[in-house]
């Protein structure tokens, strides 16, 4: 019996073929989706949170998928190669998740017409390439507004990875968010001229302690800010994850993304056949940027305050680059009743009243 059900199955598999169908009992091939990153998937920041997105789709949709990823690819000539060599594996969605990878994406892009590209944080797109930022200094002018309430000193610190729209941006919005509730303080910013360097960020953090800062906040990938700032008994802030476990006392909430669900959408219209180049700027609304829970630190009229302006940002009521807005200058760059037009915003290269020194060059 069992021959010649293996008999009927076999003529039942060649009609298939023949006919140019698959047969039932073949699963179809799972979409290949592959991820590049600058760090290392443990750096318990910038990597370490995209690669939760991952292991969520991974279980989403289980067997439609198949993923993989490549750590501590640095935004060189080897990123190109990286990116390439995972298109012509089969992976028919690839994510590249720093801005360093922007040209070799859209030069990669051009070999491999029908692979789709989704870059982070940069602004060149195709017709196979497509852009993702996330409104993240929706939470970066909610951490400055913690870090004005409670600051003792009146200097807030922050630890600057590079000079982009991206990071000003955060600076200012953290900036803005301090002044809104306290119009003495002042934001000192130490330059480190990389994404993930520990020993670079400690020294970042010790130097602004230094200088005053007792609210430090980042724009770089590892906990080492937060873990100064339990030693020397100021306050910090998580940044791409939350970082409380690296200090307790110290970390008062974290800026986070949530990028599994910029991911699932992203891997529903591949599987739909509906995929397309998006620009997506998703923040506090979409479920992209979250807040991490309050540390019992935070009073409660400060958490109140704070629990209101999210929801305001929610709502709409609150634009973060609203007018009056003046560079450190003194120069009116946003005029009152007016708010930033986000090609500017997306563009911006210079820094708010209220932060001290300029831009590197």
């Amino acid at each position: 019996m069992y021959r010649i059900r293996a008999t009927w199955a076999a003529v039942a598999a060649s009609a298939c073929l023949m006919l140019g169908v698959a047969p039932a009992s073949q699963a179809a091939e799972p979409l290949k989706v592959a991820f590049v990153y600058l760090g290392p998937v443990g750096d318990g920041g910038w990597t370490f949170q995209h690669e939760q997105g991952r292991l969520a789709v991974e279980k989403e949709f289980g067997n439609k998928i198949k993923t993989t990823y490549v750590e501590n690819v640095p935004e060189t000539a080897d990123a190109e190669r990286v990116i390439r060599q995972l298109a012509a594996d089969g992976n028919k969605l690839i994510f590249t998740t720093s801005f360093g990878y922007m040209d070799p994406t859209i030069k990669v892009a051009k070999m491999f017409p029908k692979v789709h590209f989704v870059h982070a944080t940069g602004y060149k797109t195709a017709a196979n390439v497509g852009t993702y930022q996330t409104r993240f200094y929706e939470g970066a002018y909610l951490l400055g507004m913690i870090a004005g309430k409670m600051t003792k000193t009146n200097t807030l610190g922050f630890v600057g990875s590079f000079p982009v729209p991206e990071v000003v941006r955060n600076i200012d919005a953290y900036t803005l968010g301090a002044k809104s509730v306290n119009p003495k303080i002042k934001t000192k910013v130490v330059w480190v001229n990389t994404w993930y360097d520990p020993g670079k960020e400690r020294q970042a953090a010790e130097t602004l302690i230094a200088q005053g800062a007792d609210m430090l906040a980042q724009n770089t990938d590892s906990p080492a800010v937060v873990q100064v700032a339990q030693e020397k008994g100021v306050h910090a802030f998580g940044w791409d994850s939350d970082m409380a476990k690296y200090g307790p006392k110290s970390h008062l909430t974290a800026n986070t993304e949530n990028w599994s669900v910029f991911y699932s959408h992203q891997i529903k219209m591949e599987l739909a056949g509906t995929w397309k180049p998006e620009q997506t700027l998703w923040g506090i609304k979409e479920d992209l940027v979250r807040l991490s829970p309050l540390n019992h630190a935070v009073p409660a009229d400060v958490a109140k305050l704070f629990n209101e302006k999210k929801k305001a940002i929610v709502d709409g009521k609150l634009n973060v680059f609203a007018g009056p807005l003046k560079d450190n200058k003194g120069a009116v760059k946003v005029a009152a009743g007016s708010v930033m037009p986000m090609g500017e915003l997306m563009s911006i290269n210079w820094l708010v009243d209220g932060v001290e020194g300029s831009l590197p060059k």
